[in-house]
C-alpha cells in the first residue's frame, strides 16, 4: 500500500511538471511576438518620419508599403499565414525602404556637393560685370581712352563698323631724379645713434631724418625699422610716424593706410590716438568729408583724454574744418 501511494504521489508530480512547461511554452511565443510587434511598429514610424523629411509636402514620391493584404474574392480562402512569417515580410519591406531612402538622401547630398563646388569655380568670372544691369564695364588701353570690347567689325545690333584705329603708345614716365650732391651731404649730416639699444637707435635715426623734413629717407628708414621689429617697443610709434612722413610728403593716400593699419594692429598703442586722428586729417585732404567725420568722432569717443589734452589743438583745427552732421 505504502508502495502504490508513493507511485501516485510521483505520478502527480510530474503531470504538474509537464503541465507548468506547456503553459510556460504557450507564453513565450506570445510574448515574443508582443515584443516584436512594439519593434515593427516602432521601425515602421521612423521609416515614415524619414519619408516625410526626404520628400516634404506628402507628394506622389512617398514609398507605398510593400507588403499589403491581398483583396479576398468571394468563393476563395486566403493563405494561413504565421505570425512569424508575418514579421519577416514586414522587416524585409522596410529594410528595402530604408536602403531606398538612404540611397536618395546620398544622390542628394552628392548633387548639393557638385553644385557648390561649380558655384565656387564660376564664382571668379562674374567679378567683372557689372551688378544689377549685367553689363561689363568698359576696358581703357594704357593711354587710359575707353575702348570697345565687342570684336572687330561688330557692334550690337551686327551691323559691320570699320576697324578700330591702332592704340597710341603711352609715353614712358622719366626716371626718378637721382639726389642732388647737396641733398646727399645734407642727409648724411643726420648722425644715426649709437646708443647699444639697435631698435631705439634705428626708430630715432628716422625720427630725425622726418624731424629735418627729409621725408623720402624718413620713409626708407622707418620701414626698415619695422621690417625689423614689427613687435617692438617702438612699433606703435614707427607705424605713425610714417604715415606723417608720407603725409607731410603730400601723400595722404599712402599716409591714411599706415594710420589704419596702426590703429586697428593695436587700438591701445602709444601712438593709436595720434593715427586715428592723423587719419581724419587725411580723409579730408583726400575730400572725403563722411569717411573723415566717422574717424573724428571716433577719436573723440574713443581717446577723449587725449582730445581734451595732448592732442586738444590738433583735434580742434581739424574739427573746426569739416561739416560734419
Amino acid at each position: 500500500m505504502v508502495l502504490m501511494l508513493s507511485r501516485l504521489t510521483g505520478l502527480r508530480q510530474a503531470s504538474g511538471a509537464v503541465l507548468a512547461l506547456m503553459m510556460a511554452g504557450t507564453a513565450l511565443p506570445a510574448l515574443a511576438q508582443s515584443n516584436t510587434e512594439l519593434r515593427l511598429n516602432k521601425v515602421e514610424g521612423e521609416v515614415r518620419a524619414l519619408q516625410r523629411k526626404v520628400f516634404p509636402g506628402n507628394g506622389d514620391k512617398m514609398f507605398t508599403p510593400e507588403i499589403s493584404a491581398p483583396n479576398p474574392t468571394p468563393g476563395t480562402r486566403l493563405p494561413s499565414t504565421s505570425a512569424m512569417t508575418d514579421v519577416l515580410t514586414r522587416m524585409d519591406a522596410l529594410e528595402s525602404q530604408v536602403a531606398r531612402l538612404t540611397g536618395q538622401v546620398e544622390q542628394n547630398s552628392n548633387r548639393i556637393t557638385q553644385l557648390e563646388a561649380k558655384l565656387a569655380t564660376t564664382q571668379p568670372s562674374t567679378t567683372g560685370t557689372s551688378i544689377g544691369t549685367g553689363t561689363q564695364p568698359l576696358a581703357t588701353n594704357d593711354a587710359g581712352v575707353p575702348v570697345s570690347t565687342t570684336p572687330s567689325g561688330q557692334i550690337a545690333g551686327g551691323t559691320a563698323t570699320p576697324a578700330p584705329a591702332p592704340r597710341p603708345t603711352p609715353t614712358p614716365s622719366p626716371a626718378a631724379a637721382a639726389p642732388s650732391s647737396s641733398r646727399v651731404q645734407a642727409v648724411s649730416a643726420i648722425v644715426k645713434p649709437s646708443t647699444g639699444n639697435a631698435e631705439e637707435d634705428e626708430y630715432s635715426y628716422g625720427y630725425r631724418l622726418w624731424e629735418a623734413k627729409f621725408y623720402p629717407e624718413a620713409q626708407q628708414q622707418l620701414k626698415m625699422y619695422l621690417e625689423k621689429y614689427p613687435r617692438g617697443s617702438r612699433a606703435s610709434w614707427g607705424r605713425n610716424l610714417l604715415g606723417r612722413a608720407y603725409l607731410d610728403d603730400g601723400n595722404a593716400l599712402e599716409a591714411a593706410k599706415w594710420f589704419v593699419q596702426n590703429y586697428q594692429a593695436d587700438k591701445r598703442g602709444d601712438r593709436a590716438p595720434d593715427s586715428l586722428l592723423y587719419l581724419a586729417i587725411s580723409m579730408k585732404q583726400l575730400q572725403d568729408t563722411k569717411r573723415a567725420c566717422i574717424a573724428l568722432s571716433e577719436f573723440g569717443s574713443t581717446y577723449a583724454a587725449e582730445a581734451a589734452g595732448r592732442l586738444k589743438s590738433v583735434y580742434d583745427t581739424t574739427k573746426g574744418g569739416l561739416k560734419c552732421s
